[in-house]
């Protein structure tokens, strides 16, 4: 299986509203179909700093699931750069879907105060 891809130490996820904030200095891509599948599973933990995204090649409803994952998320589903919804999601049993093309799973509590219609970038 193709791990997810690790992005250089620059790149981060920048929320905007009312200024900017960074939510994730430490960011990797699943940008295959295997790492897209596996996701956050069978990790034992996350870094606070840390976020998995999920580039899609057009908008259309995305799902994720929480299983095997043993803790909780902040996801974030995106169109154009704009936040589409916002979910925290239980470990083992959470589910939850919304149309994006692209996905950011963060920590749980990393994306308090990010609201639908905020933007937030990916940027080097």
């Amino acid at each position: 299986m193709k791990p997810s891809r690790r992005l250089s130490v620059d790149v981060r996820v920048v929320h905007e509203r009312g200024g900017e904030s960074v939510l994730a200095s430490d960011v990797d891509v699943a940008d295959s179909v295997l790492s897209r599948a596996r996701g956050l599973m069978f990790r034992r933990s996350i870094p606070h700093g840390y976020a998995l995204v999920f580039e899609f090649g057009g908008r259309k409803r995305r799902g994720v699931h929480m299983v095997f994952v043993p803790f909780a998320i902040d996801v974030l589903w995106l169109v154009d750069e704009e936040v589409q919804r916002v979910e925290t999601l239980a470990a083992w049993t959470g589910l939850a879907s919304a149309e994006a093309d692209r996905l950011i799973e963060l920590p749980a509590g990393r994306a308090d105060g990010v609201r639908v219609g905020d933007r937030v970038r990916v940027e080097p």
